[in-house]
């Protein structure tokens, strides 16, 4: 493992041109990654299916990285398209019953909603509890009744960045005997998580923000124990134990994750998505480390001393250490933020706005020199 900041940076091309602070929206690509697509597209070109048994192996390579990165079983992870379906693939797999709960903050990302808001036809109901700017595990347990199946909430806000208490939260829910689901899309890839040390059901995320990987190319986790819990959704040829033997059809499932999968995979997406999670095991990420949090949350703490200096006001959270995260919401009086975010893009540095605000997303390999020309972006 290496801490040295500058070969992070060095793996990162987007830093010829930009300070780029936007990962909490889409992450530009390691040259690592860059190298792996080139290779299966260089395979893909020569040799088409010649190649398919190395890239079957790169997978389940990267299905391993992955596991690791989460103190997982490799046979826990499914590679899934999207945050969106790794959701989906529990709230449509459930035995719901009629009458049934799931209790989400009200102000969660649309893809924490809508999957579960599509089980009205199901009769199960939706509850959307208050958001308070400091959310804890009491807002959403005090909204849950004894007919609540499940509580899903994000790791992290994506407009705020705030960083929420997983741990008592699924130790309060369980004690009352509900299941969780995790959207960890914007805290993976820095945040250590032990999901042997905190037991979460479920968990999704993408691979295009924080872990540096493709749009397309994400995870879906399930505890071993609920996975005869969840009705197959998606199932096809590789869904089954014989998955290469087309010529069996008896209903026999994978007895693990890759059930999930169904059909042909996302080749170049996963092995792209591998390659990402190698480079930032290499610079400290995984289930017991905090090297890669603790720098992006110097790297934010230094981003905002120095917008409060400019005169921003901030909206996140940066007393509590253990609530911050890589996103920063901030305003700039008296201004329009699109205005000034379309004013840094100019100046080639990109962030994003979110309810009206502008937003940065920086992750490890960000230095000085890119808030450097954030400050001066935002104060010409």
């Amino acid at each position: 493992m290496s801490s040295n900041w500058q070969d992070f940076r060095a793996e990162m091309p987007v830093c010829k041109r930009y300070a780029y602070f936007d990962h909490a929206a889409v992450s530009p690509l390691p040259s690592e990654t860059e190298t792996a697509i080139n290779l299966w597209l260089r395979e893909s070109v020569d040799g088409g299916d010649a190649n398919w048994p190395a890239w079957a192996s790169r997978v389940e390579k990267a299905r391993q990285t992955m596991a690791n990165g989460l103190n997982a079983e490799s046979d826990e992870i499914a590679f899934v398209g999207s945050t969106t379906e790794g959701i989906t693939f529990a709230a449509e797999g459930l035995d719901w019953r009629a009458g049934d709960q799931v209790v989400v903050f009200g102000d969660e990302f649309p893809t924490n909603i809508y999957p579960w808001h599509n089980l009205m036809s199901r009769e199960v109901e939706l509850i959307r509890a208050p958001a308070p700017a400091k959310p804890c595990p009491a807002d959403l347990l005090d909204a849950c009744s004894d007919r609540t199946r499940l509580i899903s909430v994000s790791w992290v806000a994506f407009a705020n960045g705030w960083r929420f208490d997983i741990e008592s939260l699924v130790e309060q829910a369980h004690r009352r005997g509900i299941l969780v689901f995790l959207d960890a899309i914007q805290g993976m890839g820095v945040f250590p998580l032990d999901v042997k040390a905190i037991p979460i059901d479920f968990l999704a995320a993408d691979g295009h923000k924080w872990m540096l990987g493709p749009e397309g190319a994400g995870v879906f986790y399930l505890r071993k124990e609920h996975l005869d819990r969840l009705r197959p959704l998606k199932v096809g040829w590789n869904s089954m134990k014989h998955a290469h033997d087309f010529q069996q059809t008896d209903w026999d499932l994978r007895p693990d994750a890759r059930r999930y999968e169904g059909g042909s995979q996302n080749m170049v997406g996963v092995h792209a998505l591998g390659a990402s999670l190698k480079v930032l095991s290499r610079f400290g990420w995984g289930s017991s480390s905090n090297v890669l949090a603790e720098r992006v949350l110097d790297i934010t703490e230094n981003a905002c001393q120095r917008l409060r200096s400019a005169g921003a006001v901030i909206h996140s959270e940066r007393d509590a250490r253990a609530h911050c995260s890589g996103i920063v919401s901030f305003e700039m009086p008296g201004q329009d933020s699109k205005t000034v975010r379309d004013r840094a893009f100019q100046a080639d540095v990109v962030m994003s706005c979110r309810n009206g605000r502008l937003r940065i997303a920086a992750h490890a390999y960000n230095d000085e020199s890119d808030v450097d020309r954030l400050i001066d972006a935002i104060t010409r």
